[in-house]
């Protein structure tokens, strides 16, 4: 993991290098209209207070939990005694990321939706609410953070989530054989290498034309910018947005060119 230093240093190369955020300068249609409808859509949802207020009980929870650890903030999988609020301040997306996500899933409309990590379940409800219509799968290694969540999806009302607990090498293969076909995809969990390209290859195999997959934390470490550079190689990816914190692949053959594009958000 970089530093806050190293970050920071790195965010401000990525602000000067990136496009307007009113997308001057983008001659693709199609990235255009996500600057115009999606990223720069200031409505005031009406889910947005709900969920938020799930997050601000999160916060302020002082609950004590055994959490089992199967991504890259440990080298093995251990048992650890955390902080409900630490964990909610740490690993809950923001909720200007969040709210991307719930613009991305109304605006797009995918029907089966994948998540892979879960936390407490905030930006799981985000996607949810976008497209009551869909289904959003999303998978957790952690049984105690799952609990939570479903806590937090029960107060919410929210009925179009499943949840899967488990680690994604023994829950994502068997899900993508049961849905098939990816609409959208969230991954934000492990942020290994090898693991982060592995899970990319299983979505791209069950993918369509107008599948989207979003990667968080693309320029966290070392290893996800080699994880990044690898996915935009990739035969099948056609465009990518970089808004930094998260990367947005797009694998529609119609874009005959493949394009890059870093975006200010």
């Amino acid at each position: 993991m970089y530093s806050a230093i190293q970050l920071v240093k790195k965010y401000v190369h990525y602000y000067i290098n990136a496009s307007s955020s009113k997308g001057h300068g983008v001659h693709s249609p199609f990235v255009f209209d996500f600057i115009t409808n999606v990223l720069n859509d200031r409505t005031a949802y009406d889910c947005y207070d709900s969920i938020e207020e799930q997050r601000k009980q999160l916060l302020s929870n002082a609950k004590v939990i055994k959490v089992e650890d199967f991504g890259a903030g440990s080298a093995v999988i251990k048992t650890n005694r955390r902080v409900v609020h630490k964990i909610a301040s740490s690993s809950l997306k923001h909720s200007k990321y969040a709210r991307l996500l719930y613009r991305i899933v109304q605006h797009y409309r995918p029907y089966n939706i994948i998540e892979l990590g879960t936390s407490f379940g905030i930006s799981t409800a985000y996607m949810a609410n976008a497209n009551p219509e869909a289904m959003v799968y999303t998978l957790e290694g952690a049984a105690s953070i799952a609990e939570i969540a479903r806590q937090n999806f029960e107060m919410l009302a929210i009925k179009n989530i499943q949840l899967r607990e488990g680690s994604f090498e023994q829950t994502l293969q068997p899900l993508l054989s049961e849905v098939q076909n990816v609409g959208l995809a969230f991954v934000d969990g492990n942020h290994r290498k090898e693991p982060t390209l592995q899970y990319f290859r299983q979505l791209v195999s069950h993918s369509t034309s107008a599948t989207i997959l979003v990667f968080d934390d693309i320029h966290w470490s070392e290893e996800m910018e080699e994880v990044w550079a690898e996915i935009r190689q990739h035969p099948a990816v056609t465009l990518t947005i970089d808004l930094f914190f998260i990367g947005l692949v797009f694998l529609n053959p119609d874009f005959k060119i493949k394009q890059h594009f870093k975006i200010r958000f």
